[in-house]
């Protein structure tokens, strides 16, 4: 196969490849990228078995073939050479590039060893609202499991609740759960768990402008924008019931401001352990005291202004974990509860009951 292809629109399609790609495997031809004729231009696929992703590449092509190459080097090859026409010949286990006097040659896998893309009934994919989703994804995927052994929560459980979606993550020490009002999804109450490289993958994808198609069947998830299908298996298992673990009877309710109380933690971080982060709040009317000790290094306090009118209470928590949700709300100031040292926290944005943080405490 003969192709004569734009440098830049190649560029652009072997970087939305490049994620996707495994960099280590059993199989060889996981590392590679097919590519093959397609009407008007060439279609340009990869996979690691858990995600499949295809793309077409405008191209005028003299004669049909397909082979699959290395992604990485093809990706740094197409983007290092030296002008924008690229002339590429394909044959079963080879493909010659060539661009002004540069010419490479470069080893091959037959196309017929690659996996096939699962099939995709086009008809079923709905139009959605990527900046929607966007946000939801933000707002909960610092709290995604990525402990293996655990593989029912290495994901986002997507739910639709009469017009609510919500989509919730856990690692088992806190909890994220976003949602918002949309109708227009094909998920159901029992909710599916969509895979965390899966998902990292989609929010990239959605940071192009566009329109957006999603679908989801047995055992797959899938979007569409333009020429580009994304094909994502769903996590099997089940999902722990979330609803379960929101406190009920947090009775000691604090507000204070975001950003002032986020400096402050990671102030008071720095002489906490590498490792858990831990920082204790002791909270008295009026007031919160940050404070952290490491018997290597010294200790620290730190104090600010909050609203709280209730008894006084000392608790621990891995300091960590309230920077990564504060980092990612935009409110000025956050509602916590608390019950008691041993019983997990709540935090939301002041006036919303849209997103919700659940966190464990920890003994210090």
């Amino acid at each position: 196969m003969k192709i004569t292809v734009d440098k830049t629109e190649l560029v652009k399609v072997l970087q939305r490849m490049q994620g996707i790609v495994e960099k280590r495997n059993t199989l060889p031809i996981l590392s590679n990228v097919l590519v093959e004729e397609a009407n008007g231009g060439i279609t340009i696929m990869a996979t690691d078995l858990e995600i499949f992703i295809k793309d077409m590449c405008p191209a005028d092509i003299d004669e049909r073939g397909s082979v699959t190459v290395n992604a990485r080097k093809l990706f740094e090859i197409i983007k290092s050479l030296p002008e924008e026409r690229v002339d590429m010949k394909i044959t079963e286990d080879r493909m010659a590039i060539a661009s002004g006097k540069v010419k490479y040659n470069i080893m091959g896998i037959p196309a017929k060893e690659f996996p096939a893309f699962p099939s995709v009934p086009e008809d079923s994919l709905v139009r959605i609202d990527q900046n929607i989703f966007s946000e939801m994804i933000d707002k909960t995927s610092f709290a995604v499991s990525t402990d293996e052994t655990r593989y029912n929560i290495n994901g986002f459980f997507l739910q639709k609740d009469d017009n609510n979606i919500r989509m919730v993550t856990t690692d088992g020490h806190r909890l994220a759960l976003i949602k918002k009002e949309y109708d227009n999804i094909p998920v159901d109450t029992a909710g599916v768990i969509l895979p965390r490289k899966g998902v990292v993958e989609l929010r990239k994808l959605f940071e192009e402008e566009g329109s957006f198609f999603f679908g989801i069947s047995e055992r797959n998830a899938t979007v569409k924008k333009d020429t580009t299908i994304m094909n994502i298996r769903l996590i099997e298992g089940e999902f722990p019931d979330y609803k379960q673990v929101i406190p009920r009877e947090n009775d000691k309710k604090v507000v204070a401001p975001r950003v002032e109380l986020m400096e402050a933690l990671k102030r008071v971080s720095i002489l906490a352990s590498d490792r858990i982060k831990g920082v204790k709040f002791s909270f008295s009317p009026g007031r919160l005291v940050l404070s952290s000790s490491n018997p290597d290094i010294g200790d620290v306090v730190d104090e600010l202004a909050v609203e709280y009118q209730g008894e006084e209470l000392e608790v621990a928590f891995n300091a960590r974990y309230f920077i990564d949700v504060f980092s990612v709300m935009e409110e000025e100031r956050v509602f916590m509860e608390f019950k008691d040292s041993l019983s997990p926290g709540v935090v939301r944005p002041e006036g919303s009951e849209d997103y919700l943080y659940i966190v464990m405490p920890m003994r210090l």
